[in-house]
């Protein structure tokens, strides 16, 4: 039972106050749609899955995105 609660945390979503839970879910479905349309991972993955091999890349911090209603507010320079 251990095994598998280590296992299942692996692909937990991150509770991060920082990192809303809404935000990862987009940026790695958007990362997703990315890996089906051909794009090479960032990481060497033994997974067929694209959901799995981007939830690991934005969990990690491979995949840079920009909070646009953050830069409109001024809280963060534009890109």
């Amino acid at each position: 039972m251990a095994e598998r609660l280590r296992n299942n945390a692996m692909y937990a979503i991150p509770d991060d106050v920082e990192l809303s839970t809404y935000r990862y879910i987009i940026v790695a479905a958007k990362r997703a749609r990315q890996l089906q349309n051909g794009a090479r991972p960032f990481l060497p993955t033994t997974s067929k899955k694209p959901t799995v091999t981007s939830m690991e890349e934005v969990r990690r911090g491979l995949v840079k995105y920009t909070d646009l209603l953050q830069v409109k507010a001024g809280e963060l320079p534009p890109e």
